[in-house]
């Protein structure tokens, strides 16, 4: 028996990018999980509801590793949406799929926030309410400039270029660029600069308070930044695999 098809309506089918983080994990893999796990512990929610892409271009395991190595992630909520550069043999079913060509995505967004996921904005205070409409970019070619505080629980994600915040970031908030970020007024949030891989981003800020810090993938959380560093007017770049900063007069 064939089945007829009487509705001519189409499927529609798109092809669009989004921004994700990519984990490469290094041998021996309890080591790498126990960096991730200390990481997180300084982040808490950094990894929360974010797609992340696994890449083991240059990891040398089989597919019995790679499969306890997505049940040790899925138990660390990590959320794996594609496996890059891995062998055809590495993978069976139910595993996520093999992604490549990664590319900056056209688009910036600034998500709403999961408010039982968003840190509290100070001592004892509640998280201020989560809402987009209150940060409003400017859609440019190389740079956008954000000229409201970026509040608790709020994103701003620019891959093409650099992002300028006139005002301060909240803790729990996040910047993410491309290009170099600017903030004039107090950094205690997130910064990513450099996010698409841009070893030449920069990260500037009236006054130092961060919970992380990244430029072109190398991470700094709050622990690790130097205690003369905090509370003051920063600038920071990255020189090798090491993040530089110096204060600025």
């Amino acid at each position: 028996m064939t089945k007829v098809l009487t509705d001519a309506r189409s499927i529609r089918i798109k092809g669009r990018s989004f921004l994700a983080l990519v984990l490469s994990p290094e041998l021996p893999l309890d080591w790498w999980l126990g960096r991730l796990d200390d990481l997180a512990s300084r982040s808490a929610g950094f990894f929360l509801g974010r797609p992340v892409v696994l890449d083991v271009a240059d990891l040398e395991i089989d597919r019995k590793q790679l499969k306890s190595l997505l049940e040790e992630l899925g138990q660390r909520n990590v959320r794996v949406m594609g496996i890059e550069g891995g062998r055809p043999s590495l993978f069976e079913p139910g595993m996520p799929p093999a992604m490549k060509g990664g590319r900056p995505a056209p688009d910036f967004e600034v998500p709403e926030a999961d408010p039982a996921d968003a840190p509290k904005a100070g001592k004892g205070k509640a998280a201020a309410p989560v809402t987009t409409e209150d940060v409003q970019p400017v859609r440019a070619t190389a740079s956008i400039i954000v000229r409201e505080p970026v509040r608790s629980g709020q994103s701003v994600i620019f891959p093409e270029g650099d992002v300028t915040v006139i005002g301060s970031v909240a803790s729990g908030a996040e910047i993410v660029a491309g290009g170099s970020v600017h903030i004039y007024g107090t950094l205690r949030g997130r910064a990513l600069a450099g996010s698409v891989g841009n070893a030449s981003a920069r990260i500037f800020c009236r006054r130092l308070e961060a919970e992380l810090l990244a430029i072109d993938g190398v991470y700094k959380t709050a622990e690790d930044m130097a205690p003369n560093l905090r509370g003051q007017s920063v600038q920071l770049w990255l020189e090798g695999d090491s993040i530089m900063a110096e204060r600025l007069n």
